[in-house]
């Protein structure tokens, strides 16, 4: 039957017609396939059954096999660039009693065998390897799983993998350099080219990287400065532009809304930079306006692909900034970081000036062409009734 497994012994041989065959002297079946498989013709059309009978959609869809083959050359590729500049690979916990490095809502559970609650990280492991900077290693980084209890979409899923490094003695101004280089071999040893077209926007990864400057654009949109701004004129923009949002709003949750309204315009690729403090709680102040932080992310296709930043490294700062994100989460924000009292502890020791950076699979799944879930090999699904 059609998806049997058998085994020939015999000779093999080439007939004159050029087809390679097999002279068998015996045989046996190795695996009998009790269900039939579909023909590639009808194949699987509903987009959950594919998804939920993935091993049948990749048997009949080769150009499938292909892409979770470029999957896997995409973060080795990521883990070779590193590893040739001398970064060291290292493992952070997946349980965390305070998941932080990260705005999100995390999944909680409980651990039994020490009787608390503890949750699953939502960064990989953004505060344990600048620890890994106190501790003296100049350069780390991670790629691993993290999970996120928030919404999806054709970019976001709940759980997925991503990579985070930390180098020391270094700024995000050096970071912008290392990362297109890192963005231009990921397409060319991946894909084998460098221009794409994704949502409607097509981006050269070997264009010139241009500066998006957050606060000029804030301002020249919806005529306010984010910098020195009011939650009753953010709420106004937003009600102004028709954004939805929860009320009442922060000046941080309003303003960040305001900037994703207007971030589909651009196609990249470019830097977001100029972003005030109170968006970035993990990076240090710009020099230049210490009203703003030494941030950028990575803007393509009208998303943020990647982002990096020069790493706070003062505890007293820090340890404020952690308490203005505790007071958003009294105040019902429950993406607001959770502050860390240990690592603020660990500045303490001194920290060096780090460069650290993060980005997602979602880098692959655009440069792919198909959304986050897509991307996956064996996305979550609800179990059938």
């Amino acid at each position: 039957d059609r998806g049997d497994i058998i085994e020939l012994t015999g000779t093999c041989f080439t007939t004159k017609r050029g087809e390679p065959s097999v002279l068998a002297s015996s045989w046996n079946i190795l695996a009998k396939s009790y269900s039939p498989i579909p023909t590639e013709h009808f194949g699987l059309k509903d987009e959950e059954e594919r998804l939920r009978r993935r091993y049948l959609d990749i048997l009949l869809d080769k150009n499938l096999a292909e892409r979770f083959k470029r999957r896997s050359l995409f973060w080795n590729t990521a883990r070779s660039f590193l590893l040739e500049r001398d970064f060291i690979e290292v493992e952070t916990p997946v349980l965390e009693t305070i998941p932080g490095g990260a705005e999100a809502r995390p999944f909680t559970t409980h651990h039994n065998a020490l009787d608390m609650e503890v949750h699953l990280r939502i960064s990989t492991g953004e505060l344990w390897q600048k620890k890994c900077m106190v501790a003296g290693l100049p350069k780390t980084f991670e790629i691993g799983r993290i999970f996120r209890n928030e919404g999806m979409s054709k970019e976001h899923l709940q759980d997925y993998t991503q990579l985070e490094f930390y180098e020391s003695f270094s700024d995000y101004k050096k970071g912008k350099v290392m990362i297109r280089e890192l963005y231009l071999e990921l397409a060319k040893k991946v894909f084998g080219k460098t221009t794409f077209s994704v949502h409607g926007h097509e981006f050269n990864l070997e264009d010139e990287w241009v500066d998006y400057n957050f606060c000029d654009i804030i301002n020249d949109a919806y005529g306010i400065d984010p910098r020195d701004t009011t939650t009753e004129a953010v709420e106004k923009a937003l009600e102004q532009h028709s954004i939805k949002h929860d009320k009442p709003v922060s000046v941080e949750r309003g303003v960040d809304l305001l900037w994703k309204k207007y971030r589909t315009q651009l196609s990249g690729p470019g830097y977001l930079v100029q972003v005030p403090v109170y968006l970035e709680p993990l990076a240090k102040k710009s020099k230049n306006d210490p009203r703003t932080v030494e941030r950028f992310q990575v803007i393509l296709a009208g998303s943020e692909v990647g982002k990096g930043f020069s790493e706070l490294n003062y505890p007293r700062d820090q340890e404020e900034r952690f308490a203005r994100q505790e007071e958003l989460r009294e105040q019902g924000d429950d993406e607001a970081q959770f502050a860390d009292k240990e690592f603020v502890e660990a500045l303490e020791y001194g920290m060096p000036p780090t460069f650290g950076f993060g980005v997602s699979e979602r880098l692959f799944s655009f440069l792919e062409g198909v959304p986050v879930r897509e991307g996956q090999i064996f996305p979550l699904l609800k179990p059938k009734k």
